[in-house]
């Protein structure tokens, strides 16, 4: 499928983990892939992976830093800069922490926070004003969590990721064809949509060694599926979210969680069965 040619995207936190699998799978649909992120030497590591594989110029790094809105802006006008246009952002940057929230003060709880909700509606405001001009329309997908949908632990981090898919949905609403008097015109609106990963197969887990690797074994045990998701398995979603296949599509925050939001029913009947 090549459902982004001539199409450019931008990926925040793109240099690993999900948002790396994001980032080649639309450059492997065709689309020219800013992978922004805080490392820039990651992100130009990631860039000239995505390139290796597609045989194709088309990703290349961006610095950004989703917590200073200078760094947002500038990492954006170099997007636009480049590629005249932005059709596609992938928001995807999020800090998760193990303290409890008996122990979380005022500082780690803004430390999650700010990346995770605020740095996110920094890079959309960013962004829309040319999102807004994509022919056909333009798309966000933000990288959510099951977190936000279900009790999973980790308030701050939960807290974090409700708020983006409640922005999500109320950015559907706001900037849609039908609000913005758009309805029939070539542009002139957006689609926001999220999906909202189970436990994923990506360094926060691994990085933790032996420890980490257990731990997510023991949550993956509770999904339907029995295993923990792969970073291409959500990028899958992405690109469905981003692309003109899901054209009508807009306000939805898309479990992609191998069957763990369907509840402890799934355990027992794995027993049963």
């Amino acid at each position: 499928m090549r459902r982004f040619t001539e199409k450019t995207a931008l990926v925040t936190g793109g240099a690993h983990g999900i948002g790396f699998a994001c980032a080649r799978r639309l450059a492997a649909e065709g689309a020219t892939v800013a992978i922004a992120d805080v490392d820039m030497d990651a992100a130009a590591d990631a860039a000239s992976a995505v390139n290796d594989v597609t045989h194709e110029h088309s990703a290349f790094a961006v610095a950004c830093d989703v917590t200073q809105r200078d760094s947002v802006e500038q990492a954006v006008a170099a997007v636009v800069e480049r590629c005249s246009r932005l059709d596609v952002l992938v928001s995807n940057v999020g800090i998760a922490s193990a303290v409890r929230f008996a122990d979380t003060d005022d500082a780690e709880w803004n430390r999650q926070l700010d990346p995770t909700l605020t740095g996110s509606m920094r890079v959309i405001r960013a962004a829309l004003p040319h999102l807004l001009e994509a022919p056909g329309g333009g798309a966000v997908v933000a990288t959510a969590s099951v977190n936000g949908l279900i009790a999973c632990g980790g308030v701050a981090y939960s807290a974090a990721k409700a708020g983006v898919i409640n922005a999500i949905k109320n950015l559907a609403a706001e900037f849609g064809a039908n609000a913005r008097g758009t309805v029939g015109a070539d542009r002139g609106w957006v689609r926001f949509n999220a999906v909202a990963p189970g436990t994923t197969e990506t360094r926060a887990w691994t990085d933790r060694g032996a420890e980490g690797e257990r731990e997510m074994r023991e949550f993956a045990a509770l999904t339907a599926m029995g295993r923990p998701g792969l970073p291409d398995e959500i990028a899958a979603a992405v690109a469905f979210l981003a692309s003109s296949d899901a054209s009508w599509i807009t306000g939805v925050a898309l479990p992609v969680d191998g069957g763990l939001t369907v509840g402890p029913l799934a355990q027992v009947l794995a027993h049963d069965a």
